[in-house]
């Protein structure tokens, strides 16, 4: 039988075998500094909603909220990580209240901690550069 689910279409992203679903939830609205708040617990049942159509991609970053939005995906895909893929992203730090651009491999490790924890995941799916810090070589970043 056909469930809502087996509706989206799914793609293979890249060569290492991460397969998603061709659409994907981009989260970034549903945090504080991207418009205005929205109540948590409306995100959280969009989110699984569209989890229980089909949509397995769910994207954020560690700035959006800043970390509120990585809170709660982790929150909304609790009992059910199994079927996401979750992209997050590094980069953008603030220092002094202005925005700075980071590529020290330092910084990246200590964001990728602080989201998994955040998440309350042990891997990201598609973890990558939010903004490319031209002082540092990309090869060194990565």
């Amino acid at each position: 039988m056909e469930t809502p689910a087996s509706k989206i279409p799914r793609i293979k992203l890249g060569s290492q075998g991460l397969e998603v679903s061709r659409i994907g939830l981009g989260c970034r609205g549903m945090s504080p500094n991207h418009g205005p708040p929205k109540p948590e617990p409306e995100m959280i049942k969009l989110i699984q909603h569209s989890i229980d159509r089909g949509v397995t991609f769910l994207d954020t970053s560690d700035q959006y909220g800043p970390h509120i939005n990585e809170l709660l995906i982790g929150k909304a895909i609790k009992g059910m990580r199994e079927k996401v893929q979750i992209a997050s992203k590094f980069g953008i730090s603030l220092k002094e209240g202005k925005m700075d651009i980071c590529g020290e491999p330092e910084y990246v490790r200590a964001c990728c901690e602080a989201s998994l924890k955040r998440l309350d995941i042990d891997c990201i799916d598609l973890y990558y550069v939010h903004r490319i810090d031209i002082r540092v070589p990309i090869e060194i970043t990565v």
